[in-house]
């Protein structure tokens, strides 16, 4: 009896850990037509093989005019790449064709559109400084936040 209780317990704390664990390779990221994201920091488990982060925009407006996406980069390469998606446009995501600087982005939604972006966590190294940002023109510089990988 007691060896059925234990392996009930096992069974039930590994359940617990598997939900737990696959729970930490995904996120939900809101932003708004006041050019916001609700979360500054998204944090994943370094035992993640992939990552997925749901952008909902919240806000009225459309893609044209106050688009929104996630773009997931190093630190330090935050304005390059926000300026040469500038020039790459909204056809392109506003992120530059095969830029190997970029981990992921997703496509760029209007108000009241979600979309996923997910990508392989190969290229990562945990506890790397990492960060998301919006790469719709003008609004790197407010829209981002600090992606934790440990």
């Amino acid at each position: 009896m007691k060896y059925l209780i234990k392996l009930g317990f096992i069974t039930l704390a590994g359940a617990l850990f598997s939900a737990n664990a696959s729970a930490s390779c995904k996120a939900t990221l809101e932003a708004n037509d006041m050019m916001q994201f609700n979360q500054k920091t998204l944090s994943f488990s370094k035992d993640c093989k992939e990552i997925s982060i749901e952008l909902k925009h919240v806000g009225k407006l459309p893609a044209q005019t106050m688009g929104h996406n996630v773009v997931v980069v190093d630190t330090t390469n935050i304005q390059a790449v926000a300026t040469d998606g500038m020039s790459a446009g909204i056809d392109n995501q506003y992120v530059k064709q095969g830029d190997e600087r970029v981990y992921g982005y997703s496509k760029v939604i209007g108000g009241g559109e979600t979309t996923t972006l997910t990508f392989a966590t190969d290229k990562l190294k945990a506890g790397g400084d990492y960060s998301f940002f919006c790469s719709f023109p003008g609004h790197w510089a407010i829209m981002k936040g600090k992606l934790e990988f440990k």
